[in-house]
């Protein structure tokens, strides 16, 4: 049986913290391996228009390529119409029954999760793998979430002890748009195809939503 860790999202664009948290799950729970599966038309992500499949994917794929145990894929970006995570995750255990999945996020979706599409279906299917500190001061304790979320859904959740970079894609994409460097960032050869393909440069007021 492979351990495979998930990394899902639009990744417009991918930055250095996916590739962190990435890193610290695949180090600290042992995983034979991390995809990076790109989102195609994320039901949430409505608010502003996602950045073509093509160039997204490109992104990754340039973001991933150093690292051996990350790998690239289309899982969710070749189905059609909105994609959802209790669906993919279901898929996935369908089609490789001989893997184990563990879903990595961050804390505000921990927070978020009861408000996903079918969140028991997400809690069965695969590990939780949980980034970040506490939220804020307006929700339970990270920890007392945790196990609310267990006991109420019997799921496994795990801390990720990693802390997240404080950056986003849409604070990168309105960084561009404002002629901003943001090589701290991304990946050179992220902001190389970025340049490359005048990507968010000429984005609207939309593109600053996360």
């Amino acid at each position: 049986m492979g351990k495979i860790g998930i990394m899902g999202g639009t990744f417009d664009p991918i930055h250095n913290g996916h590739l962190l948290l990435g890193k610290q799950a695949y180090l600290e729970y042992d995983l034979d391996a991390v995809w990076y599966m790109p989102s195609g038309q994320p039901p949430h992500k409505k608010d502003h228009k996602v950045t073509d499949a093509k160039d997204r994917c490109a992104m990754v794929k340039l973001a991933i390529q150093e690292e051996p145990y990350f790998a690239f894929s289309d899982f969710e970006v070749s189905r059609q119409g909105n994609t959802y995570t209790a669906q993919t995750l279901k898929l996935l255990h369908e089609q490789y029954s001989e893997h184990k999945f563990y879903f990595i996020i961050g804390a505000d979706s921990l927070y978020e999760l009861e408000h996903w599409y079918h969140p028991e279906q997400v809690m069965k299917y695969a590990v939780l793998l949980v980034a970040g500190r506490d939220y804020d001061e307006a929700h339970l304790p990270m920890e007392q979430q945790i196990l609310y979320l267990t006991e109420r859904y019997h799921g496994t959740i795990y801390p990720l002890h990693c802390t997240e970079v404080d950056i986003s894609s849409g604070e990168i994409r309105t960084m561009v748009r404002r002629k901003k460097s943001v090589e701290k960032y991304v990946p050179k050869k992220v902001m190389e195809y970025m340049e490359l393909k005048q990507l968010y440069h000429l984005a609207g007021k939309d593109c600053c939503h996360g």
